[in-house]
């Protein structure tokens, strides 16, 4: 990666792929060059979008041809750690989509990979570049409303795209809902508390089976602290809407989203915020929502790999992985799980 270009590879382009390739045309000295097309319907898009990127039907193919410095990993969940690895095998920094992998093995293999390369991975949770969602961290780490004891996030949103061949209602390929999507409050509420260390303890409840993915999903975090995080995702409601709110030992935060759908460009939300006894105060946010946030996250991400760091390494993001599967044990066993020391 030289006089600060980007040469961009994308591996697999289905709408949230064309979404990368959208956002990279703001992002001065970036470009894609490469495409990993998996299908016809694909590869015409390809050819819409980015006609000057050469197109592949074979990974490997794309790796082996080279011409790029980054590999954008957008394919179905259960392949993320495979082609991350073979992605820095080939020399190439990765921007991986989350969740980091659908086993734990196969996150411990994407940052066995990165350590034995050199090459970075920055996984996408592009909410914590949020003007909205990322300002609750600053705040938390500011010491403007002392230390988190409680949190609550919820989203209540339509159901899924089932996304190309149906992926996302392929337990196989999506690993979970809760890795699909719930995964990005578990990144969230454990950053926002990161002061209060790792839970201790994990407890889920749903019901709605769905093919072996569960409709409705809510999850209690304790920490050995007594802090609490309440999160829950609500896959049979309408529209997509998300509250947070954290409660702390001198103020508190609450913020809301609601658009007709997750890539509105006009979305409402709202950020108040109480430090000590004070009123609670509006925070003016000039635009909130994640086609603008992947937009942010891919620039910083780009230049964290020109500087030799990373946005959010695999290890970072392995926690978040790991709580979805503690969630997910509990609500399979109906007991509580007890998450090891880090």
């Amino acid at each position: 990666m030289t006089n600060g270009q980007t040469r961009v590879a994308l591996a697999g382009f289905g709408a949230w792929a064309q979404m990368h390739a959208r956002a990279i045309e703001n992002i001065e000295g970036a470009e894609v060059t490469a495409v990993f097309c998996h299908s016809e319907k694909s590869e015409a898009a390809a050819a819409e979008i980015v006609p000057s990127a050469k197109r592949y039907s074979d990974y490997k193919a794309m790796l082996s041809a080279g011409g790029f410095d980054v590999v954008n990993v957008t394919v179905p969940n259960n392949l993320h750690a495979a082609f991350a690895v073979d992605a820095m095998q080939a020399g190439a920094h990765v921007f991986l989509e989350k969740p980091l992998g659908i086993t734990l093995a196969d996150c411990d293999a994407v940052i066995a990979t990165s350590q034995d390369t050199q090459r970075l991975v920055a996984l996408n949770h592009e909410l914590r570049v949020s003007r909205q969602w990322g300002l609750v961290r600053d705040i938390v780490s500011a010491g403007d409303i002392g230390e988190v004891r409680y949190q609550h996030l919820s989203l209540f949103r339509h159901k899924f795209r089932q996304g190309s061949g149906g992926w996302r209602y392929d337990a196989d390929r999506v690993g979970s809902w809760i890795l699909e999507e719930l995964v990005h409050f578990f990144d969230l509420v454990l950053w926002y508390g990161a002061e209060n260390g790792r839970p201790k303890t994990v407890r889920a409840f749903g019901n709605g089976s769905n093919g072996g993915l569960t409709d409705n999903f809510t999850t209690v975090l304790e920490w050995s602290n007594g802090s609490v995080a309440v999160l829950s995702q609500c896959l049979s409601g309408f529209e997509h809407h998300t509250l947070l709110e954290v409660a702390a030992t001198n103020g508190a935060v609450r913020t809301w989203w609601s658009g007709a759908m997750d890539r509105t460009l006009h979305p409402d939300f709202e950020f108040k915020v109480r430090r000590g006894e004070s009123d609670a105060e509006v925070v003016k946010i000039p635009q909130s929502g994640e086609v603008f946030e992947l937009e942010e996250n891919l620039r910083r991400a780009y230049e964290g790999f020109h500087n030799g760091t990373s946005i959010l390494s695999a290890q970072q993001a392995r926690l978040s992985v790991e709580v979805c599967f503690a969630a997910e044990e509990s609500y399979r066993t109906g007991s509580p799980v007890e998450l090891p020391d880090g």
